[in-house]
């Protein structure tokens, strides 16, 4: 099996970490371990051998103190079968192989166990990107690496089946955060441990010429009516059981012993068949 390029440098991802700890700004954290529990709340199941997989202990140990905490490094400390529900908690979009995360999460869970990830999705800080690409293109004429590549919707619901998950659901949503300028934006990832982490990053600190530049056109393109920099968050839900033979399963194409018109209560009207042209003739 091909290695996975290296798309975090753990230690430093450690480092910003541990620094984001000293004052943390972790609401969005919060607000993800309050959404799980409401997801939880609604399915009529008791858990009784929970495990959270994070790089926040302390926020899940907050509100899941029966869980077991895992960190999220690239071989999880996961023993198979072990557990009636996984939750992989804000740090899927750090991994160098999301979907071996996945399965190694699908392995530990027991027959009909409940798997759940919660992540930042790709329109996270598209404004951040889109500007800091612009104002470094502008003043040095070239790109480099500056946030994290988040994935989308569609393609982070299709790693739930290749794991071997059954009944797969993805949603999410999106918050627009407000800032009075690009320095507390910064201050905020910093303080959320979502410093630039990317292998391939740029290790000179950014000049100040491109933070200016990129500032004015976030005023220019991002702000709200008070001149308040939008910033945007997206938060996506990856949610799948591991199979068992009593889930529900789809009936099989043309398997159905009801006519659906019957059900609705309606008459059924077929559709004409359409006429074949011959080819090379021309109607009139």
């Amino acid at each position: 099996m091909p290695t996975p390029p290296t798309l975090t440098d753990r230690a430093a991802l450690d480092r910003f970490r541990a620094r984001a700890l000293r004052a943390p700004a972790l609401f969005l954290h919060e607000d993800a371990a309050a959404d799980v529990q409401e997801r939880l709340a609604e399915v009529n199941r008791t858990f009784t051998s929970p495990a959270v997989v994070t790089g926040f202990p302390q926020i899940w140990a907050n509100h899941m103190p029966n869980a077991r905490i895992v960190a999220d490094t690239p071989v999880l400390d996961l023993q198979p079968g072990a557990h009636d529900l996984v939750i992989h908690a804000m740090a899927l979009h750090w991994a160098d192989d999301p979907i071996g995360q996945i399965i190694q999460c699908r392995r530990a869970l027991r027959p009909d166990g409940l798997f759940i990830a919660v992540m930042f999705g790709g329109q996270s800080l598209h404004e951040l990107r889109a500007v800091l690409a612009q104002a470094e293109s502008d003043v040095t004429g070239g790109l480099s690496a500056r946030i994290v590549p988040m994935g989308e919707i569609r393609d982070l619901g299709a790693l739930l089946q290749r794991a071997g998950l059954a009944l797969p659901v993805a949603d999410g949503f999106t918050r627009r955060i407000l800032y009075r300028d690009l320095r507390h934006l910064v201050a905020d990832l910093r303080a959320m441990g979502e410093s630039n982490a990317l292998a391939s990053r740029h290790r000179a600190p950014m000049r100040r010429a491109v933070l200016a530049r990129a500032e004015a056109l976030y005023r220019q393109n991002f702000a709200d009516e008070a001149g308040r920099l939008i910033a945007s968050a997206e938060t996506l839900f990856l949610t799948g059981w591991a199979p068992s033979e009593s889930q529900q399963k789809p009936l099989r194409p043309g398997s159905a012993a009801t006519r659906l018109s019957d059900a609705l209560g309606t008459t059924e009207t077929p559709l004409d068949v359409a006429p074949i042209a011959t080819p090379g003739v021309a109607e009139d």
